[in-house]
Protein backbone atom coordinates (compact mmCIF):
# COMPACT_ATOMS: atom_id res chain seq x y z
CA UNK A 1 0.00 0.00 0.00
CA UNK A 2 2.99 2.27 -0.31
CA UNK A 3 1.42 3.96 -3.40
CA UNK A 4 -1.58 5.10 -1.31
CA UNK A 5 0.64 6.33 1.52
CA UNK A 6 2.75 8.23 -0.99
CA UNK A 7 -0.19 9.75 -2.87
CA UNK A 8 -2.34 10.64 0.16
CA UNK A 9 -0.56 13.92 1.07
CA UNK A 10 -0.48 14.92 -2.59
CA UNK A 11 -4.23 14.29 -2.92
CA UNK A 12 -4.88 16.28 0.27
CA UNK A 13 -2.93 19.24 -1.08
CA UNK A 14 -4.79 18.99 -4.39
CA UNK A 15 -8.20 19.06 -2.65
CA UNK A 16 -7.15 22.06 -0.60
CA UNK A 17 -6.13 23.78 -3.82
CA UNK A 18 -9.51 23.07 -5.39
CA UNK A 19 -11.28 24.43 -2.32
CA UNK A 20 -9.14 27.57 -2.16
CA UNK A 21 -10.66 30.97 -2.87
CA UNK A 22 -8.38 31.36 -5.88
CA UNK A 23 -10.06 28.58 -7.83
CA UNK A 24 -13.62 28.93 -9.17
CA UNK A 25 -15.51 25.83 -10.25
CA UNK A 26 -18.93 26.89 -11.58
CA UNK A 27 -20.52 23.49 -11.00
CA UNK A 28 -19.63 23.73 -7.30
CA UNK A 29 -20.97 27.29 -6.91
CA UNK A 30 -24.22 27.22 -4.95
CA UNK A 31 -25.35 30.37 -6.82
CA UNK A 32 -25.18 28.76 -10.27
CA UNK A 33 -28.69 27.85 -11.38
CA UNK A 34 -30.15 25.45 -13.90
CA UNK A 35 -33.47 25.22 -15.70
CA UNK A 36 -35.01 23.17 -12.92
CA UNK A 37 -34.31 26.05 -10.51
CA UNK A 38 -36.09 28.47 -12.86
CA UNK A 39 -39.18 26.28 -13.03
CA UNK A 40 -39.22 25.76 -9.25
CA UNK A 41 -38.87 29.51 -8.71
CA UNK A 42 -42.19 30.16 -10.46
CA UNK A 43 -43.81 27.01 -9.08
CA UNK A 44 -43.01 28.19 -5.55
CA UNK A 45 -45.76 30.77 -6.03
CA UNK A 46 -48.41 28.06 -5.55
CA UNK A 47 -50.48 28.85 -2.44
CA UNK A 48 -53.46 27.20 -0.76
CA UNK A 49 -56.70 29.04 -1.42
CA UNK A 50 -56.86 30.39 2.12
CA UNK A 51 -53.64 32.30 1.43
CA UNK A 52 -54.68 33.85 -1.88
CA UNK A 53 -54.28 37.63 -2.05
CA UNK A 54 -55.27 40.45 -4.38
CA UNK A 55 -52.78 42.96 -5.74
CA UNK A 56 -53.60 46.11 -7.67
CA UNK A 57 -51.26 48.25 -9.74
CA UNK A 58 -52.15 51.43 -11.58
CA UNK A 59 -50.44 54.29 -13.37
CA UNK A 60 -51.57 57.85 -13.98
CA UNK A 61 -50.27 60.95 -15.73
CA UNK A 62 -49.28 63.96 -13.63
CA UNK A 63 -49.72 67.40 -15.19
CA UNK A 64 -49.68 71.08 -14.25
CA UNK A 65 -53.10 72.63 -13.85
CA UNK A 66 -52.06 75.93 -15.47
CA UNK A 67 -50.84 74.59 -18.84
CA UNK A 68 -51.39 70.78 -18.76
CA UNK A 69 -47.69 70.08 -19.30
CA UNK A 70 -46.34 66.76 -17.98
CA UNK A 71 -44.43 66.81 -14.72
CA UNK A 72 -40.64 66.35 -14.81
CA UNK A 73 -38.24 64.29 -12.72
CA UNK A 74 -37.43 67.35 -10.59
CA UNK A 75 -41.14 67.72 -9.80
CA UNK A 76 -41.44 64.04 -8.92
CA UNK A 77 -38.35 64.27 -6.72
CA UNK A 78 -40.08 66.98 -4.69
CA UNK A 79 -43.34 64.98 -4.54
CA UNK A 80 -41.56 61.83 -3.39
CA UNK A 81 -39.59 63.76 -0.79
CA UNK A 82 -42.81 65.26 0.58
CA UNK A 83 -44.48 61.84 0.70
CA UNK A 84 -41.48 60.60 2.67
CA UNK A 85 -41.60 63.55 5.04
CA UNK A 86 -45.36 63.72 5.64
CA UNK A 87 -46.50 60.12 5.29
CA UNK A 88 -43.50 57.99 6.20
CA UNK A 89 -42.65 56.46 2.83
CA UNK A 90 -39.11 55.06 2.66
CA UNK A 91 -36.90 56.45 -0.11
CA UNK A 92 -35.28 54.19 -2.71
CA UNK A 93 -32.28 55.52 -4.65
CA UNK A 94 -30.38 54.63 -7.80
CA UNK A 95 -27.03 56.39 -8.32
CA UNK A 96 -28.06 58.92 -5.66
CA UNK A 97 -31.29 59.70 -7.52
CA UNK A 98 -34.62 59.19 -5.76
CA UNK A 99 -36.54 56.76 -7.98
CA UNK A 100 -39.15 55.09 -5.76
CA UNK A 101 -40.80 54.85 -2.35
CA UNK A 102 -41.96 51.90 -0.30
CA UNK A 103 -44.18 51.35 2.72
CA UNK A 104 -46.09 48.39 4.15
CA UNK A 105 -45.57 46.18 1.10
CA UNK A 106 -46.50 48.88 -1.42
CA UNK A 107 -44.20 50.80 -3.74
CA UNK A 108 -44.56 54.07 -5.62
CA UNK A 109 -42.42 54.25 -8.73
CA UNK A 110 -41.80 56.64 -11.57
CA UNK A 111 -42.39 55.16 -15.01
CA UNK A 112 -40.37 56.09 -18.12
CA UNK A 113 -42.42 59.17 -19.10
CA UNK A 114 -43.07 60.35 -15.56
CA UNK A 115 -46.23 58.31 -15.02
CA UNK A 116 -46.58 57.61 -11.31
CA UNK A 117 -47.41 54.03 -10.40
CA UNK A 118 -48.67 52.49 -7.20
CA UNK A 119 -47.80 48.80 -6.95
CA UNK A 120 -50.05 47.76 -4.13
CA UNK A 121 -49.37 45.19 -1.45
CA UNK A 122 -50.98 41.73 -1.69
CA UNK A 123 -54.16 42.17 0.36
CA UNK A 124 -56.94 39.94 1.66
CA UNK A 125 -59.97 41.50 0.00
CA UNK A 126 -61.22 44.21 -2.32
CA UNK A 127 -62.22 46.57 0.47
CA UNK A 128 -58.60 46.60 1.60
CA UNK A 129 -57.20 47.11 -1.89
CA UNK A 130 -59.62 49.95 -2.64
CA UNK A 131 -58.79 51.55 0.71
CA UNK A 132 -55.11 51.29 -0.25
CA UNK A 133 -55.46 53.08 -3.59
CA UNK A 134 -57.78 55.70 -2.11
CA UNK A 135 -55.32 56.44 0.69
CA UNK A 136 -52.51 56.66 -1.86
CA UNK A 137 -54.36 59.22 -3.96
CA UNK A 138 -55.24 61.28 -0.88
CA UNK A 139 -51.57 61.40 0.12
CA UNK A 140 -50.44 62.16 -3.41
CA UNK A 141 -52.97 64.98 -3.84
CA UNK A 142 -51.97 66.41 -0.46
CA UNK A 143 -48.44 67.05 -1.70
CA UNK A 144 -49.29 67.69 -5.36
CA UNK A 145 -52.03 70.31 -5.26
CA UNK A 146 -49.92 72.94 -3.48
CA UNK A 147 -47.56 72.60 -6.47
CA UNK A 148 -50.40 73.01 -8.97
CA UNK A 149 -50.21 69.35 -10.03
CA UNK A 150 -53.15 67.08 -10.79
CA UNK A 151 -53.53 63.57 -12.22
CA UNK A 152 -55.35 61.95 -15.10
CA UNK A 153 -56.27 58.33 -15.68
CA UNK A 154 -56.21 57.48 -19.40
CA UNK A 155 -54.68 54.73 -21.47
CA UNK A 156 -52.65 57.12 -23.58
CA UNK A 157 -51.41 60.66 -22.98
CA UNK A 158 -53.88 62.70 -25.06
CA UNK A 159 -51.87 65.77 -26.03
CA UNK A 160 -48.10 65.89 -25.97
CA UNK A 161 -45.53 64.74 -28.55
CA UNK A 162 -42.74 62.35 -27.62
CA UNK A 163 -40.08 65.07 -27.61
CA UNK A 164 -42.18 67.12 -25.16
CA UNK A 165 -42.26 64.40 -22.50
CA UNK A 166 -39.56 64.50 -19.79
CA UNK A 167 -37.55 61.26 -19.60
CA UNK A 168 -36.93 59.71 -16.23
CA UNK A 169 -33.29 59.06 -15.20
CA UNK A 170 -33.42 55.32 -14.55
CA UNK A 171 -30.71 53.13 -16.06
CA UNK A 172 -33.02 50.34 -17.14
CA UNK A 173 -35.22 52.79 -19.05
CA UNK A 174 -32.27 54.11 -21.02
CA UNK A 175 -31.37 50.57 -22.12
CA UNK A 176 -34.98 49.81 -23.00
CA UNK A 177 -35.43 53.02 -25.02
CA UNK A 178 -32.44 52.22 -27.20
CA UNK A 179 -33.40 48.62 -27.78
CA UNK A 180 -37.10 49.21 -28.40
CA UNK A 181 -36.31 51.39 -31.41
CA UNK A 182 -34.98 48.20 -33.03
CA UNK A 183 -37.95 45.94 -32.30
CA UNK A 184 -41.03 47.87 -33.36
CA UNK A 185 -42.46 51.20 -34.39
CA UNK A 186 -44.11 52.28 -31.13
CA UNK A 187 -41.91 51.14 -28.26
CA UNK A 188 -41.22 54.70 -27.15
CA UNK A 189 -44.93 55.47 -27.22
CA UNK A 190 -45.52 52.49 -24.95
CA UNK A 191 -42.88 53.65 -22.49
CA UNK A 192 -43.61 57.36 -22.43
CA UNK A 193 -47.27 57.82 -23.34
CA UNK A 194 -49.31 54.89 -21.97
CA UNK A 195 -50.73 53.89 -18.61
CA UNK A 196 -52.61 50.84 -17.38
CA UNK A 197 -54.45 49.25 -14.49
CA UNK A 198 -53.38 45.74 -13.50
CA UNK A 199 -54.59 43.02 -11.14
CA UNK A 200 -52.36 40.35 -9.59
CA UNK A 201 -53.84 37.06 -8.41
CA UNK A 202 -52.66 33.73 -7.03
CA UNK A 203 -52.97 30.07 -8.01
CA UNK A 204 -52.73 26.89 -5.94
CA UNK A 205 -51.18 24.46 -8.42
CA UNK A 206 -49.90 24.09 -11.96
CA UNK A 207 -53.33 22.91 -13.11
CA UNK A 208 -55.01 25.91 -11.47
CA UNK A 209 -52.46 28.26 -13.03
CA UNK A 210 -53.08 26.80 -16.49
CA UNK A 211 -56.85 27.18 -16.25
CA UNK A 212 -56.60 30.76 -14.95
CA UNK A 213 -54.01 31.68 -17.56
CA UNK A 214 -56.18 30.38 -20.42
CA UNK A 215 -59.36 32.01 -19.15
CA UNK A 216 -57.59 35.34 -18.59
CA UNK A 217 -55.98 35.42 -22.03
CA UNK A 218 -59.28 34.51 -23.68
CA UNK A 219 -61.43 37.19 -22.06
CA UNK A 220 -58.78 39.88 -21.84
CA UNK A 221 -59.94 41.47 -25.14
CA UNK A 222 -63.41 41.95 -23.65
CA UNK A 223 -61.83 43.81 -20.72
CA UNK A 224 -59.82 45.96 -23.16
CA UNK A 225 -63.08 46.91 -24.89
CA UNK A 226 -64.86 47.72 -21.64
CA UNK A 227 -61.93 49.78 -20.34
CA UNK A 228 -61.11 51.45 -23.69
CA UNK A 229 -60.02 54.96 -22.74
CA UNK A 230 -57.39 56.16 -25.19
CA UNK A 231 -58.82 57.52 -28.46
CA UNK A 232 -56.38 60.47 -28.74
CA UNK A 233 -52.75 61.10 -29.56
CA UNK A 234 -51.06 64.51 -29.85
CA UNK A 235 -54.41 66.29 -29.53
CA UNK A 236 -56.08 64.41 -32.37
CA UNK A 237 -58.47 61.50 -32.65
CA UNK A 238 -56.97 58.19 -33.70
CA UNK A 239 -58.72 55.33 -35.46
CA UNK A 240 -58.72 53.40 -32.19
CA UNK A 241 -60.72 53.44 -28.98
CA UNK A 242 -57.82 51.85 -27.11
CA UNK A 243 -54.82 53.35 -28.86
CA UNK A 244 -52.79 52.09 -25.91
CA UNK A 245 -53.67 48.49 -26.79
CA UNK A 246 -52.71 49.03 -30.42
CA UNK A 247 -49.39 50.61 -29.36
CA UNK A 248 -48.52 47.41 -27.48
CA UNK A 249 -49.02 45.36 -30.66
CA UNK A 250 -46.39 47.54 -32.36
CA UNK A 251 -43.81 47.40 -29.57
CA UNK A 252 -42.03 44.03 -29.70
CA UNK A 253 -43.73 40.91 -30.99
CA UNK A 254 -41.25 38.64 -29.24
CA UNK A 255 -42.49 39.66 -25.78
CA UNK A 256 -46.00 41.13 -26.17
CA UNK A 257 -49.55 40.08 -26.99
CA UNK A 258 -51.53 36.85 -26.80
CA UNK A 259 -49.55 33.64 -26.17
CA UNK A 260 -50.95 30.76 -28.28
CA UNK A 261 -48.71 28.14 -26.64
CA UNK A 262 -50.61 28.61 -23.35
CA UNK A 263 -53.47 26.69 -25.00
CA UNK A 264 -51.29 23.73 -26.00
CA UNK A 265 -52.06 20.48 -24.17
CA UNK A 266 -48.44 20.37 -23.01
CA UNK A 267 -48.46 23.84 -21.44
CA UNK A 268 -46.82 23.92 -18.01
CA UNK A 269 -44.56 25.95 -15.77
CA UNK A 270 -41.66 24.52 -17.74
CA UNK A 271 -43.00 25.58 -21.14
CA UNK A 272 -43.45 29.12 -19.86
CA UNK A 273 -39.83 29.03 -18.70
CA UNK A 274 -38.83 27.86 -22.20
CA UNK A 275 -40.63 30.90 -23.64
CA UNK A 276 -38.79 33.23 -21.27
CA UNK A 277 -35.40 31.65 -21.98
CA UNK A 278 -35.71 32.69 -25.62
CA UNK A 279 -36.97 36.24 -25.01
CA UNK A 280 -34.22 38.79 -25.69
CA UNK A 281 -32.84 40.30 -22.51
CA UNK A 282 -32.53 44.00 -21.71
CA UNK A 283 -29.98 44.12 -18.90
CA UNK A 284 -28.17 42.43 -16.05
CA UNK A 285 -27.80 44.22 -12.74
CA UNK A 286 -24.40 43.97 -11.06
CA UNK A 287 -23.10 46.02 -8.12
CA UNK A 288 -25.99 48.44 -8.39
CA UNK A 289 -25.39 49.13 -12.09
CA UNK A 290 -27.29 47.96 -15.16
CA UNK A 291 -25.22 46.25 -17.84
CA UNK A 292 -26.74 46.52 -21.33
CA UNK A 293 -27.21 42.95 -22.57
CA UNK A 294 -30.09 43.76 -24.89
CA UNK A 295 -30.68 41.22 -27.63
CA UNK A 296 -28.97 38.31 -25.85
CA UNK A 297 -31.11 35.46 -24.54
CA UNK A 298 -31.28 34.28 -20.96
CA UNK A 299 -30.44 30.83 -22.29
CA UNK A 300 -27.10 32.23 -23.45
CA UNK A 301 -26.64 33.80 -20.02
CA UNK A 302 -27.18 30.35 -18.45
CA UNK A 303 -24.22 29.13 -20.53
CA UNK A 304 -21.99 32.00 -19.40
CA UNK A 305 -21.93 33.29 -22.96
CA UNK A 306 -23.00 36.94 -22.67
CA UNK A 307 -20.74 39.21 -24.68
CA UNK A 308 -20.81 41.93 -22.03
CA UNK A 309 -20.38 39.47 -19.12
CA UNK A 310 -18.32 36.56 -20.42
CA UNK A 311 -18.05 33.66 -17.99
CA UNK A 312 -20.66 35.17 -15.67
CA UNK A 313 -23.68 33.03 -14.79
CA UNK A 314 -27.13 34.21 -13.65
CA UNK A 315 -28.60 34.05 -10.16
CA UNK A 316 -32.26 33.75 -9.19
CA UNK A 317 -32.27 37.52 -8.71
CA UNK A 318 -31.36 37.86 -12.40
CA UNK A 319 -34.18 35.45 -13.26
CA UNK A 320 -36.63 37.47 -11.19
CA UNK A 321 -35.58 40.58 -13.13
CA UNK A 322 -35.98 38.74 -16.43
CA UNK A 323 -39.57 37.79 -15.55
CA UNK A 324 -40.45 41.50 -15.63
CA UNK A 325 -39.30 42.18 -19.19
CA UNK A 326 -41.85 39.93 -20.88
CA UNK A 327 -45.01 41.94 -21.62
CA UNK A 328 -47.82 39.57 -22.66
CA UNK A 329 -51.41 40.46 -21.91
CA UNK A 330 -51.27 38.02 -19.01
CA UNK A 331 -47.89 37.50 -17.35
CA UNK A 332 -46.82 34.61 -15.15
CA UNK A 333 -44.52 35.20 -12.19
CA UNK A 334 -45.11 33.72 -8.74
CA UNK A 335 -48.66 34.92 -9.41
CA UNK A 336 -50.63 35.92 -12.50
CA UNK A 337 -50.66 39.53 -13.69
CA UNK A 338 -53.67 40.54 -15.77
CA UNK A 339 -52.39 43.58 -17.64
CA UNK A 340 -54.75 44.66 -20.42
CA UNK A 341 -56.84 47.58 -19.11
CA UNK A 342 -56.40 51.23 -20.06
CA UNK A 343 -55.83 53.66 -17.23
CA UNK A 344 -59.10 55.25 -16.26
CA UNK A 345 -61.19 57.21 -13.79
CA UNK A 346 -60.70 56.48 -10.11
CA UNK A 347 -63.64 54.11 -9.77
CA UNK A 348 -62.26 51.87 -12.50
CA UNK A 349 -59.07 51.22 -10.51
CA UNK A 350 -61.01 49.34 -7.83
CA UNK A 351 -63.30 47.71 -10.38
CA UNK A 352 -60.59 45.82 -12.27
CA UNK A 353 -59.33 43.59 -9.43
CA UNK A 354 -62.97 43.05 -8.44
CA UNK A 355 -63.84 41.74 -11.89
CA UNK A 356 -60.87 39.35 -12.01
CA UNK A 357 -61.27 38.17 -8.42
CA UNK A 358 -64.87 37.18 -9.09
CA UNK A 359 -63.87 35.25 -12.23
CA UNK A 360 -60.65 33.58 -11.05
CA UNK A 361 -61.12 32.93 -7.33
CA UNK A 362 -64.27 30.79 -7.49
CA UNK A 363 -63.61 27.38 -9.05
CA UNK A 364 -67.17 26.93 -10.34
CA UNK A 365 -67.20 30.39 -11.93
CA UNK A 366 -63.77 29.72 -13.44
CA UNK A 367 -65.10 26.52 -15.01
CA UNK A 368 -68.24 28.26 -16.29
CA UNK A 369 -66.13 30.99 -17.87
CA UNK A 370 -63.83 28.44 -19.50
CA UNK A 371 -66.88 26.71 -20.97
CA UNK A 372 -67.78 29.99 -22.70
CA UNK A 373 -64.42 30.26 -24.45
CA UNK A 374 -62.93 26.76 -24.66
CA UNK A 375 -63.95 26.27 -28.30
CA UNK A 376 -62.15 29.40 -29.51
CA UNK A 377 -59.19 28.94 -31.82
CA UNK A 378 -55.80 30.68 -31.74
CA UNK A 379 -56.78 32.71 -34.78
CA UNK A 380 -60.14 33.58 -33.25
CA UNK A 381 -58.51 34.85 -30.05
CA UNK A 382 -55.93 36.85 -32.00
CA UNK A 383 -58.54 38.48 -34.25
CA UNK A 384 -60.66 39.31 -31.21
CA UNK A 385 -57.66 40.92 -29.54
CA UNK A 386 -56.78 42.93 -32.64
CA UNK A 387 -60.36 44.06 -33.22
CA UNK A 388 -61.22 45.44 -29.78
CA UNK A 389 -58.51 48.09 -29.87
CA UNK A 390 -60.30 49.70 -32.79
CA UNK A 391 -63.95 48.72 -32.38
CA UNK A 392 -64.33 48.41 -28.60
CA UNK A 393 -67.86 47.55 -27.57
CA UNK A 394 -68.90 47.17 -31.20
CA UNK A 395 -66.75 44.05 -31.56
CA UNK A 396 -67.80 40.42 -31.89
CA UNK A 397 -66.37 37.49 -29.94
CA UNK A 398 -64.66 34.63 -31.82
CA UNK A 399 -67.98 32.74 -31.87
CA UNK A 400 -69.70 35.82 -33.37
CA UNK A 401 -71.48 36.90 -30.20
CA UNK A 402 -72.07 40.61 -29.55
CA UNK A 403 -69.33 41.60 -27.11
CA UNK A 404 -71.82 43.46 -24.91
CA UNK A 405 -73.86 40.27 -24.49
CA UNK A 406 -70.65 38.39 -23.70
CA UNK A 407 -69.55 41.03 -21.16
CA UNK A 408 -72.94 40.90 -19.47
CA UNK A 409 -72.41 37.17 -18.92
CA UNK A 410 -68.91 37.81 -17.59
CA UNK A 411 -70.11 40.46 -15.15
CA UNK A 412 -72.84 38.13 -13.92
CA UNK A 413 -70.27 35.39 -13.38
CA UNK A 414 -67.89 37.75 -11.60
CA UNK A 415 -70.71 38.97 -9.38
CA UNK A 416 -71.56 35.36 -8.51
CA UNK A 417 -67.94 34.67 -7.57
CA UNK A 418 -67.70 37.78 -5.41
CA UNK A 419 -71.02 37.06 -3.68
CA UNK A 420 -69.81 33.59 -2.71
CA UNK A 421 -66.75 35.09 -1.04
CA UNK A 422 -69.22 36.63 1.45
CA UNK A 423 -66.90 39.46 2.49
CA UNK A 424 -68.73 42.56 3.76
CA UNK A 425 -67.88 46.11 4.73
CA UNK A 426 -69.24 48.03 7.70
CA UNK A 427 -72.37 48.89 5.72
CA UNK A 428 -73.11 45.18 5.17
CA UNK A 429 -72.32 45.43 1.45
CA UNK A 430 -70.27 42.75 -0.24
CA UNK A 431 -67.52 43.07 -2.82
CA UNK A 432 -69.92 43.14 -5.77
CA UNK A 433 -70.32 46.90 -5.23
CA UNK A 434 -67.02 47.40 -7.05
CA UNK A 435 -68.54 46.04 -10.26
CA UNK A 436 -71.09 48.88 -10.41
CA UNK A 437 -68.74 51.06 -12.46
CA UNK A 438 -68.37 48.38 -15.11
CA UNK A 439 -72.10 47.65 -15.16
CA UNK A 440 -72.78 51.35 -15.75
CA UNK A 441 -70.40 51.42 -18.72
CA UNK A 442 -72.00 48.33 -20.19
CA UNK A 443 -75.53 49.65 -19.62
CA UNK A 444 -74.64 52.85 -21.46
CA UNK A 445 -73.24 50.88 -24.40
CA UNK A 446 -70.29 53.28 -24.61
CA UNK A 447 -66.78 52.88 -23.31
CA UNK A 448 -65.04 55.93 -21.80
CA UNK A 449 -63.24 56.44 -25.13
CA UNK A 450 -66.54 56.74 -27.00
CA UNK A 451 -67.79 59.30 -24.48
CA UNK A 452 -64.63 61.40 -24.89
CA UNK A 453 -64.80 61.10 -28.66
CA UNK A 454 -68.36 62.48 -28.78
CA UNK A 455 -67.51 65.36 -26.46
CA UNK A 456 -64.40 66.20 -28.46
CA UNK A 457 -66.31 66.33 -31.74
CA UNK A 458 -69.62 67.80 -30.59
CA UNK A 459 -68.98 70.07 -27.58
CA UNK A 460 -65.30 70.81 -27.19
CA UNK A 461 -64.70 72.12 -30.70
CA UNK A 462 -61.85 69.60 -30.89
CA UNK A 463 -59.93 71.34 -28.12
CA UNK A 464 -58.08 68.52 -26.34
CA UNK A 465 -57.18 70.75 -23.39
CA UNK A 466 -60.70 70.38 -22.05
CA UNK A 467 -60.13 66.71 -21.25
CA UNK A 468 -57.55 67.76 -18.67
CA UNK A 469 -60.19 69.86 -16.92
CA UNK A 470 -62.84 67.13 -17.16
CA UNK A 471 -60.82 64.07 -16.24
CA UNK A 472 -58.54 64.89 -13.32
CA UNK A 473 -58.55 63.28 -9.86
Amino acid sequence: HWEILFLKPILQQFMLFLASEHTQIPSMDKNVINKKDLVEFIESGCKPKNDWKIGTEHEKFGFFRKDFKPISYDDINVLFSELHKKFGWKKIFENNLLIALEKAGSTITLEPGGQIELSGAPLNNLFHTCQEVTSHQFELNSVSRPMGIEYMGMGCLPKWKLDQIPIMPKQRYEIMRKYMQKTGTNGLDMMLRTSTIQANLDYDSELDMIKKFRVSLSIQPAVIALYANSPFIEGELTNYLSYRSWIWTQTDQSRCGILPFVFDESFSFESYVDYLLDIPMYFVKRNGQYVDCSGDSFKKFMEGGLEKLPGIFPTLDDWNDHLTIAFPEVRLKKYLEVRGADGGPWSSVCALPAFWTGILYDSDVLDETWNLVSSWTDMGRQNFYDDVAKSGLQSKTPDNLDIKVFLKKLLQLSSKGLSRRAIFNEEKKNETIFLNTLSSILDSGESPAEVWKKLFLEKWEQNIDIIYKSNSF
